[in-house]
């Protein structure tokens, strides 16, 4: 069992700086849990809270309702896997994996039949007499996992694991790593910046800034019903586009208005903010939102001129001057469009989001 609970944490040093405030999580057991957040939002912290290299100065920390706050690291039956790998040179890749093991003193079979099993599943076992700097990136970060691996912990931790790989390793690391937590049904607790690795890998993500969290969520909540303009820009690729303008009801009808452009909601929604008449807002639309071959030729459309074309194999992102703003779009790769051509789009009702203006936070639950 690993459950794991923050309640009303808080890391603060002696200079005065907050890395972390006011944290209240319950990771349950099991479960795979993303830290997502740019640089400097307190997402490593929390993890090294976890692992006992960081101390709690406010509130507590939980392990299965016990409290862990000053419970030293290798009390805490948890193995950690660093973005630089953490391995040592001198050593093969066996005595890198054994280590741990060697160090707890366990009986030479067991470490033997560990070893050998961490290998076999991630496929380095011809590499045991290898050391590291033989071994390419994704050997490395296998080499890492297995290390962590043979200690069966009750909490997996991860610091950004894949940051060093190329863009095609990142991809398949995801999914070993996905394959690794089913099989060992073990805690999981993930650390990136990248909004790819969270949607594909978590159960639920914890959106940080600033040492705060902003939402907590499983994938799809996360990206289909934001909290604020920060989570709505931070998950999605190319990142959500803005317009400002304001909101008019018309008796059971919500519309966003913004110069030439008026786009109505689709009821479920439009019931959430027929109170807002006249507020100022920041409509949200995703690029893949929106559609060019059922655009109408006039009425509820999004119209602009094309400022950009950018093809990415299976489709293409048109950057579109519209209303002085600049948005980036998806679509079809079979439209064909030139620099300065003034197309319509049509956005998908069900899909707009609506953030206030002032605050940024969402007005749709």
């Amino acid at each position: 069992m690993a459950r794991i609970e923050f309640e009303n944490a808080s890391k603060r040093y002696p200079n005065g700086y907050v890395a972390l405030e006011n944290l209240n999580l319950e990771i349950k057991d099991k479960e795979f849990v993303v830290l997502l957040g740019p640089s400097g939002c307190g997402k490593s912290t929390t993890l090294n809270m976890i692992a006992g290299l960081e101390e709690v100065t406010e509130g507590n920390l939980y392990f299965d309702d016990e409290t862990v706050n000053f419970t030293p690291p290798h009390h805490r039956d948890v193995a950690m896997v660093f973005q630089s790998y953490a391995l040592y040179p001198h050593k093969t890749v066996y005595e890198n994996i054994a280590f741990g093991l060697v160090m707890r003193r366990h009986p030479r079979d067991d470490i033997d039949r560990r070893v050998r099993d961490a290998a076999q599943r991630l496929e380095i076992t011809s590499l045991l007499d290898r050391r590291p700097g033989q071994l390419s990136g994704g050997q490395r970060q296998r080499v890492a996992l297995g290390r962590a691996m043979v200690r069966r912990p009750a909490v997996f931790l991860m610091d950004e694991p894949l940051s060093n790989l190329d863009a095609a390793l990142r991809i398949s690391m995801r999914a070993e790593i996905k394959e690794l937590h089913r099989s060992m049904q073990t805690t999981f607790v993930y650390v990136t910046h990248d909004q790819a690795e969270a949607l594909t890998l978590a159960d639920r993500i914890v959106v940080m800034r600033n040492g705060r969290v902003q939402q907590i969520g499983t994938p799809d909540e996360i990206y289909e019903h934001p909290a604020n303009t920060f989570v709505a820009s931070f998950l999605g690729s190319p990142p959500i586009n803005y317009l400002a303008g304001e909101l008019v009801v018309e008796g059971r009808k919500v519309t966003f208005v913004r110069g030439g452009i008026r786009l109505s909601f689709a009821p479920e929604r439009a019931s959430q903010l027929l109170a807002h008449n006249g507020r100022k807002v920041k409509l949200g639309i995703r690029a893949e939102d929106v559609d060019e071959r059922d655009a109408p030729a006039d009425g509820e459309v999004i119209a602009g001129t094309v400022a950009s074309v950018l093809p990415v194999g299976s489709d293409q992102f048109l950057g579109m001057k519209v209303e002085g703003e600049e948005l980036f779009f998806r679509v079809n790769k079979d439209m064909r469009h030139n620099y300065g051509d003034v197309i319509k789009l049509s956005a998908n009702a069900n899909r707009l989001h609506i953030f206030d203006a002032a605050s940024e936070m969402s007005l749709i639950g």
